[in-house]
Formats: C-alpha cells, sequence, structure tokens
C-alpha cells in the first residue's frame, strides 16, 4: 500500500505543493489549517518531511475532496523544476528525473544533474510504452503520491506538449492492473493524444 506512505524516513520533497494547496478562496482557510496541523511550511521553496507533506495530501482528500489533488497534481508543473522538454515522449520520459530533483534523501536532492546520479528511495515515473503512430502511451508510477494527484500530473504534461495536430488528450487510470487505491504499489495511466 504504498499511497500516502513514504518508502524512507529521511525523505523531504521540495515546497511547491503547499502554496498550491492553499491557494484559491474557496477552501483556503481550512487548507492552511491543514498544512499548519502537519507542521508544514508553506513558503515557496521550502523543504518539509515528505510524510508529514502526504499525510496532509491525505487528510485535504478526504475533508475537501479528492479532486482537490488532481488539480494540486495540475498546478505543480508550473512550480516544479524539469530537465529541459521538447517533445511529449521526453516530457513523459522525463517526469523521472523531475521527480527526483524536487525531492531531498538526508538533505541531498536525489538527482545530480552533473552527473546523472540518481538517488533510490522514492521510487519511480516508467514510461512503459510509447506510440506516437498509434497515439497511446503508458505510464507506470510507482511513488507514495497518491494516484489521483499523479493524474493530475499527467494530464498537464500531456496538454502542454502533445503533438500539434492531436485534438484532444486522454488520461485514464488503467483499472485492470493494480492501482494504489486498492492496495497496490503503483498505478499505470494510459494516455492517448
Amino acid at each position: 500500500m504504498a499511497e500516502y506512505i513514504s518508502f524512507e524516513d529521511n525523505i523531504e520533497a521540495g515546497g511547491n505543493e503547499l502554496p498550491i494547496i492553499a491557494m484559491g478562496s474557496l477552501g483556503q482557510n481550512q487548507r492552511k489549517a491543514i498544512i499548519e496541523k502537519h507542521g508544514l511550511n508553506a513558503n515557496t521553496g521550502a523543504w518539509n518531511n515528505l510524510q508529514s507533506l502526504l499525510d496532509a495530501m491525505k487528510e485535504v482528500a478526504s475533508t475537501i475532496g479528492e479532486m482537490n489533488l488532481f488539480l494540486i497534481g495540475k498546478a505543480i508543473i508550473e512550480g516544479t523544476q524539469f530537465p529541459p522538454m521538447d517533445s511529449l515522449e521526453n516530457a513523459l520520459r522525463s517526469i523521472d528525473v523531475a521527480y527526483h530533483m524536487n525531492h531531498r534523501k538526508n538533505g541531498q536532492p536525489m538527482f545530480n544533474p552533473n552527473t546523472g546520479q540518481m538517488t533510490e528511495g522514492i521510487g519511480h515515473y516508467k514510461l512503459a510504452r510509447y506510440d506516437a503512430e498509434n497515439k497511446e502511451a503508458l505510464l507506470v508510477c510507482h511513488t507514495p503520491y497518491p494516484a489521483k494527484f499523479e493524474e493530475g500530473l499527467v494530464v498537464q504534461i500531456v496538454r502542454m506538449f502533445k503533438p500539434k495536430d492531436s485534438l484532444f488528450t486522454k488520461v485514464k487510470l488503467d483499472e485492470t492492473k493494480e492501482t494504489k487505491s486498492n492496495g497496490g504499489d503503483s498505478c499505470t495511466f494510459i494516455i492517448n493524444w
């Protein structure tokens, strides 16, 4: 059961999620109270204990609604460090690097752009298939973050980097495979454009 449970105790997440959780007027006081309750620093660029962040996200989902996690996932792209991306395939492959760039283990970034070294401890985003001809991809998310948050993140990346000739995008949780909400350790998203 990976959803909402950090894989290790000594992991921190970049603070970009917290300003997003706090934004918007509807329910803002409730979201700020959740952030404070879990001892999180909502300043942009702050680092927070990953488990505390996951606990806050779980409370947001249970008290305000899971759709908030989807919206946070979509919005997070704007404030997150990503490697350069120039195509949908490149962007989907880059999610794992960006994920590691925005987390620290024992105070050290989990991805070193100078050496390409990635530190284990938070799981991975893996592009399992990319079929440009049939306009379909499969992305496997093995992280402690909730599936709804990941769905929002993937939706936003697909919208931003889909080929110009694509008229629509669709991101759907593959329920024929394990899902975190059903006790699995990962989720797989079917992506069409």
